[in-house]
């Protein structure tokens, strides 16, 4: 942005907000800060001053080491915040569950077993009837709360609501709620600062950025003079806490890991034409800086301009040739060009090594199941979480899915992907409630990088490609196998004894209900009511096409230019798809594909939207007349267009 600034002599503002930084200063060079605009404080400086107690415990073994902190986590409590808003942090949800099975037995010793409830039996009994998750229903009656990733959506929400009121006084939650939640608290217990990394199978610790953002809970403005944070370490980590939470760190950079999405991107954007300006592009970043302050950091040994020209010469030559090799940039001796896999990767925001195995895998006719193979090794899932024993998990998921993944390596979260993929699409039941949060996230990501397949397709005019990652999209939005499942579950009033008895009649298509009146409806459905399928049936798009192929050119070498006119007849239909199986709420987006369905070429792709009930689109065609147009998702389609077949696409 600040190079922008520079080329184009018009002037941009940054604000940076931080923890307290050992140095801030480089930061504000980078971001062209004056000294008059930096103010940097130390960590001691906060609204609510904190007091802090740092505890070690030793154990070589993690499971009894958290076990033999409840103990002091429940005297920290009864000393620090007796009556005040209690959080304590843990690394998993199993220990959210164990850690406050544990404060409830101590608080029933002391012969106080309700101490930490503000609610009367009656409005307890009403919230519990709530709750979904058994294991919170039961720390709920004794005023404890459960926070996790694993609890559904309404369930953390009442939790939030309870404690917020002050109605239970201590929430044991995971890490993730120190970065998402507004939820301050009189008293901040870390219990324990490891947590297990599915991907190296051991404990590792927390970065020291979440362990100040577990602290800085603690002391709510307006509430309390001061708050207090109680820290439970393993005994050899107590000094190193001590030094670093009560001094600012630095900041480096970590561009380096990212680089090439990055160089990417400002290719595709014209930013980067060659090499020299790759190089100048480098000098503009805080890696720069840092590699002037810090050099042993990135691996100098001093910094000298030949040595910091040398490094960022072989730093471009290796991100330049890995992304030649990717097939997303074309290089020569004077420039750089970005090819379609690289525009795809930045138009996406997916990683170059993405697009690549798009460009390798997918092909003409590309099949469904490797379609779902291809999307689940996307490296935007390289980060799934793999839990420890969730191999043993995969492996009964293994059973209920149609497509087979590698058996022996169940603990890989690409593999773990596919088979969530397969399950959402079965309407499997899926064994613990962690894998709904983890479906729900590569569900989300899953969407851009289907369309990037299906641009991949596109480009290299693949007609039954394209239509099978389309089907894929679909199925992803519906949670529904395509041509495995009927149309008809996509409708929300469906069930499967409203659709056995429609399928014992002869219906299996949404297509075969649209036409009826509500009295043929009445009649096709009973002894079921039809009233709620009718209503969803109203709502469903109808289109009208009308296609008029005319050749604008006198020449006939010339391409033909295919005019199409839509109309949607239903003027009260909405927008909103019906989507219960996909996390997020969808529009109605729509695809007009153009090709040959005798060859398989795909002529024309478009992504189009009804701003108004009236669509107007051109698109080019060669002179042929055996074309094939795709309207997506089910419509009822006309033309009096002989020499053009219209297919609706379910």
């Amino acid at each position: 942005m600040r190079y922008i600034s520079s080329q184009t002599e018009r002037s941009i503002r940054f604000v940076g907000l931080s923890t307290a930084l050992a140095n801030a200063r480089d930061l504000a060079d980078w971001l062209g800060v004056r000294d008059d605009g930096l103010f940097n404080f130390k960590p001691s400086v906060r609204p609510v001053p904190l007091e802090v107690h740092i505890q070690g415990y030793p154990g070589k073994f993690y499971c009894p080491r958290m076990n033999s902190m409840n103990k002091p986590a429940y005297a920290a409590i009864c000393t620090h915040s007796p009556d005040k808003p209690v959080l304590i942090f843990v690394s998993s949800r199993r220990q959210t569950r164990l850690t406050a099975l544990d404060l409830i037995q101590l608080a029933a010793s002391d012969e106080k077993p309700t101490q930490f409830l503000s609610m009367a039996d009656n409005s307890l009994d009403m919230i519990l009837s709530q709750v979904t998750d058994s294991n919170l229903r039961h720390t709920l009656q004794f005023g404890i709360g459960l926070h996790h990733a694993g609890l559904n959506d309404r369930d953390r929400s009442l939790v939030e609501e309870l404690f917020s009121n002050n109605k239970i006084q201590v929430l044991v939650c995971t890490s993730t709620l120190a970065w998402g939640v507004n939820l301050p608290a009189h008293l901040v217990i870390i219990k324990g600062t490891e947590y297990y990394d599915g991907k190296t199978k051991r404990y590792v610790d927390y970065v020291i950025t979440d362990i100040l953002q577990m602290m800085g809970r603690a002391g709510r403005p307006q509430y309390d003079q001061h708050g207090k944070a109680v820290i439970l370490v393993h005994e050899p980590k107590k000094s190193f806490y001590k030094k670093f939470l009560y001094e600012p760190f630095p900041v480096e950079s970590n561009l380096r890991e990212h680089l090439h999405d990055h160089i990417n991107a400002e290719i595709v954007s014209s930013t980067i034409g060659n090499k020299e300006e790759a190089i100048i592009y480098l000098t503009w970043t805080y890696l720069y800086r840092r590699l002037v302050v810090n050099p042993s950091y990135y691996g100098l040994e001093d910094t000298e301009t030949y040595t910091l020209n040398a490094y960022l010469s072989r730093l471009v030559e290796t991100t330049l040739e890995d992304l030649e090799d990717s097939g997303c940039i074309k290089v020569d001796d004077h420039s750089v060009q970005s090819l379609i896999l690289g525009k795809i990767a930045s138009q996406y925001y997916l990683s170059y090594l993405t697009v690549s195995m798009f460009g390798s895998n997918i092909g003409p006719n590309t099949s469904l199941e490797a379609f779902v193979h291809i999307l689940s090794a996307a490296a935007e899932f390289d980060e799934l979480p793999v839990r420890h024993n969730e191999d043993t998990l995969n492996r009964t998921l293994c059973e209920k899915v149609p497509y087979s993944v590698d058996q022996h390596h169940l603990d890989d979260p690409h593999v773990k992907a596919n088979l969530l993929f397969q399950a959402h699409f079965s309407r499997a039941e899926l064994p613990i409630s962690d894998y709904i949060t983890d479906l729900k996230s590569i569900l989300d990501q899953s969407i851009r990088i289907i369309q990037a397949m299906i641009d991949v397709c596109a480009n290299s005019g693949w007609l039954s490609s394209a239509l099978t990652c389309m089907h894929l999209l679909q199925m992803i939005i519906q949670g529904l196998w395509f041509e495995r499942d009927s149309s008809l579950l996509m409708l929300p009033s469906m069930n499967d004894n409203l659709l056995d008895h429609l399928k014992g009649r002869g219906v299996s298509t949404v297509l075969s209900l649209l036409d009826r009146s509500r009295e043929e409806l009445h009649k096709l459905l009973q002894p079921f009511s039809a009233a709620e399928l009718y209503q969803d049936l109203q709502h469903f798009p109808r289109l009208d096409v009308k296609v008029k192929l005319q050749n604008e050119d006198k020449e006939q070498s010339k391409p033909q230019m295919l005019n199409i006119r839509m109309q949607i007849k239903n003027t009260r239909r909405s927008p909103r798809v019906f989507s219960s199986k996909f996390p997020k709420a969808k529009q109605e987006a729509w695809w007009l594909v153009l090709g040959n369905i005798t060859s398989s070429e795909l002529y024309g792709l478009k992504r189009i939207s009804f701003a108004d009930r009236v669509l107007n689109t051109r698109m080019e065609l060669p002179p042929m007349l055996n074309m094939q147009v795709i309207i997506s998702p089910h419509v009822n389609c006309q033309t009096k267009q002989s020499s053009l077949r219209i297919y609706c696409s379910a």
